[in-house]
């Protein structure tokens, strides 16, 4: 693996980055590192080019440690056609064999699903110490539940979860705060393979013909599914306020208490439609109010409604609550939602460097990690048009793009442009989801990017090693039902400085990544690194625990007690 080591012979890989006109240095690098990995496939959703709305979104990956060896294995959700939508190519499962090689372990895990698959959440749903995974599809979602870490079988009937709408963003959370984990799941609209909408009505987009969708067609609700502990689930959606007064086209989802009220909040983007924030109530049980356009959240800072496809969570502001950054349309700009007060949330992407430059993008996953290890958070999205007919006219955008890398420079994150920063960054691509994790054991943050239609992407980080800690959570107490602590806060505090991470399920876009929560202490000017910090953990009921003189570079589990 090659390294650039910063003070290694006095020398730094200096990188372009734009920050407000201002050209600062970067040592963020990526590299392709598919060739040689063992996951070399190409993705499939549809035929291509894409003719109708369903052929567009991609198929989804999952971060998994499955087995529960210590690494991060990978999932993927995907597709089929429309000629054959219940008989595709086939999801995928991959075991880590460590150093970024990977073995193909579908047949032998007893995954066999394929149907047109969407997206993935990794959760615990059962508390038996081992994740399972649940999966969206245009057709019957799927439950797959992990046995013991030597495969998987279907749990869908039983559990009762096998929603038949057509299925994207999905996520695991502990809504009603009994301590097991429940399911939201995004739902986007109705859409017939043996009668797709009317070639005669075909759509218009700035003067040039493209499919319909998702204007004129029939948007579908979302569902809440509570957790009943015994295997099975029920169908909570109206009793617990959550049923749209006009279903939406719903794309992502992200549970997470925005308000730090010690209840879980869902959160939905919507396609080019307004946002929704459900605030859980106080209370037994889970009850829950909209509060999207009354916070703020729901539509950008002109009060505009967007077509919303990826989601990521940090304190961008530093105030101690986490903020929201979306992923959307071309000639929009994506949108950085400050959170206020948990109550309110301001739009401040420009202030922040984060709106001009993405306009002639069309976002998709996003996420915020520290991948440079300079105890700020970066932030890398993926892009690509929907429309076929980008290649050919002008609609102020391309079709295949590159992604987008930013870096964190004070308040402001600039785009890294220089190429040594890794050609697979500025390569143009169809890029759909992507899930984050350390995948080579090295401390700092990899990804697994997916294409549309094409081959999937090992994203290897190759910045500078820092010293870094990366927390994860266990909860070991009998009768735990929540093992990993999802709906979790984890700070840490290093020479003055305090960092914060959310445990939780959904965002990035139809993927689910790490739930170890990453972190490096801050770079000191003439002192050389820090060497130690304390860790706090806010346990999803409110339970502190802190964990003093934490050594970097290191793994730490953080053991409930």
């Amino acid at each position: 693996m090659n390294r650039v080591f910063a003070g290694v012979c006095g020398l730094l890989l200096s990188l372009v980055v734009t920050a407000g006109g201002v050209q600062v240095e970067t040592v963020l690098k990526f590299s392709d590192a598919t060739a040689g990995s063992g996951i070399e496939f190409a993705m499939t959703c549809g035929r291509a080019p894409s003719s109708e709305i369903l052929e567009v979104n991609g198929g989804g990956v999952a971060l998994i440690d499955y087995d529960n060896d210590g690494d991060l294995d990978v999932f993927f959700a995907n597709g089929a056609t429309m000629e054959a939508p219940e008989a595709g190519p086939g999801s995928r499962l991959y075991a880590n064999d460590g150093g970024l090689k990977f073995r193909d372990v579908t047949a032998s895990a007893g995954v066999e699903l394929k149907r047109w698959a969407m997206g993935v959440a990794v959760g615990d749903f059962d508390a038996d110490g081992f994740d399972d995974l649940y999966v969206t599809c245009f057709g019957p979602n799927v439950l797959l539940r992990n046995r013991g870490g030597t495969g998987f079988e279907d749990m869908t009937a039983k559990a009762g979860v096998g929603d038949d709408r057509w299925g994207t963003g999905c996520a695991w959370g502990d809504v009603d705060s009994d301590g097991d984990l429940d399911l939201f799941v995004v739902n986007y609209l109705e859409f017939d393979v043996q009668s797709p909408p009317s070639r005669a009505q075909k759509a218009v987009y700035k003067g040039v013909p493209v499919m319909r969708g998702p204007h004129g067609l029939v948007g579908q609700r979302d569902v809440l599914y509570e957790n009943r502990g015994d295997g099975t689930f029920r169908d909570i959606t109206a009793a617990a306020g959550c049923a749209e007064e006009k279903p939406a086209y719903g794309l992502n989802t992200v549970i997470l208490d925005f308000d730090g009220d010690g209840r879980q909040d869902i959160f939905v983007a919507n396609d080019s439609m307004a946002n929704f924030l459900y605030r859980g109530k106080p209370g037994p049980g889970a009850t829950f109010t909209d509060i999207g356009l009354a916070s703020g959240i729901a539509t950008n800072g002109d009060g505009s409604n967007q077509a919303s496809m990826g989601l990521a969570v940090a304190d961008v502001d530093g105030n101690g609550r986490p903020d929201l950054f979306s992923t959307n349309f071309s000639s929009e700009t994506n949108t950085l939602h400050l959170n206020i007060d948990g109550r309110f949330f301001e739009d401040r992407t420009n202030q922040h460097g984060l709106g001009l430059v993405s306009r002639p993008f069309l976002g998709w996953a996003a996420g915020f990690y520290d991948f440079d290890l300079d105890g700020d958070e970066d932030l890398l999205i993926t892009n690509g048009h929907v429309y076929p007919e980008a290649r050919d006219h002008d609609i102020d955008s391309t079709y295949e793009q590159a992604m987008l890398l930013f870096e964190r420079s004070g308040s402001r994150f600039g785009r890294v442009t220089d190429p040594r920063a890794g050609e697979v960054v500025h390569r143009a691509i169809s890029g759909r989801a992507a899930a984050f994790g350390d995948l080579d054991g090295d401390g700092d943050v990899d990804g697994i990017v997916t294409t549309l239609g094409g081959p999937v992407i090992v994203l290897r980080n190759d910045a500078p090693q820092g010293d870094w800690i990366a927390v994860n959570l266990r909860d070991a107490r009998p009768g735990a039902k929540n093992r990993r602590g999802v709906g979790s806060r984890v700070e840490l505090t290093a020479g003055g400085a305090t960092m914060r991470r959310w445990v939780y399920s959904g965002g990035s876009f139809q993927a689910s990544s790490t739930y170890t929560a990453h972190f490096s202490l801050p770079r000191t000017s003439g002192e050389g690194m820090l060497t130690k910090a304390v860790i706090r953990v806010t346990w999803p009921d409110g339970k502190v625990q802190t964990v003093e003189d934490v050594r970097p570079r290191q793994r730490v589990t953080v053991t409930r007690d």
